[in-house]
């Protein structure tokens, strides 16, 4: 038989995990934080919080281990922890919307609804091995930065529409953006097909990509 009082200990240790993911802010921020490194102000930026929020938020989650931290000068840069973080959040998600039905029901208010075509990593694989998609990353140029699916043009959602010129015809278009839950890509495709381009999603994005161990282009910082 064990020690009842060192059983309770594990236990309490295994819910400070538990605990630090039990904020949607956290969550974000972890979400941004799949995308690459980020300092303090720009995740702030990013997930509309205050600095002395952002940084509240984030002490939690480095205190459950979640993520890391270095120091360039006076600024402070944050980083999951490992890929196990995050293979935790992503199957979070899962979890939650297999067995709750009302993160489907938020999803869907957020996302819009299925009016978009969506299709595979393998299936965007193959078109870009026969030449016949454009592919393009619609998130904030420092997180296609950070890192990209190789060959992906970075036109960020917000300038979409003043540079569909640069994206090829004759071609059909594929969009990614962070995640399963990201609402660019869904964005990207209804505007690229109000204006007439064939267009898809991938069906997840950037997290999941990576999670499969699919081949990431970096620029040089």
């Amino acid at each position: 038989m064990g020690d009842p009082a060192r059983k309770a200990d594990l236990f309490d240790a295994l819910a400070r995990t538990g605990k630090a993911l039990a904020s949607g802010k956290r969550l974000e921020l972890l979400d941004l934080l799949a995308q690459g490194e980020r300092s303090v102000d720009s995740l702030a930026k990013a997930a509309g919080l205050g600095l002395t929020t952002t940084s509240a938020h984030l002490q939690a989650l480095r205190q459950a281990g979640l993520v890391a931290t270095r120091r360039d000068g006076v600024r402070v840069y944050y980083r999951l922890a490992g890929d196990d973080v995050a293979a935790l959040y992503t199957l979070l998600q899962q979890v939650a919307r297999t067995h709750l039905a009302a993160t489907e029901r938020a999803r869907t208010a957020y996302l819009g609804p299925e009016d978009t075509e969506h299709l595979t990593r393998g299936e965007l694989l193959d078109r870009v091995k026969a030449g016949t998609a454009t592919v393009i990353d619609v998130r904030p140029v420092e997180e296609y930065t950070a890192g990209h699916i190789p060959g992906a043009l970075s036109i960020p959602l917000d300038q979409l529409e003043a540079r569909l010129a640069e994206i090829p015809t004759g071609t059909e278009v594929v969009a990614y953006c962070r995640g399963a839950n990201c609402v660019f890509a869904h964005d990207a495709v209804r505007l690229l097909t109000a204006r007439g381009r064939t267009a898809r999603r991938l069906v997840d994005g950037m997290l999941e990509w990576r999670l499969a161990d699919l081949p990431v282009a970096a620029d040089a910082a």
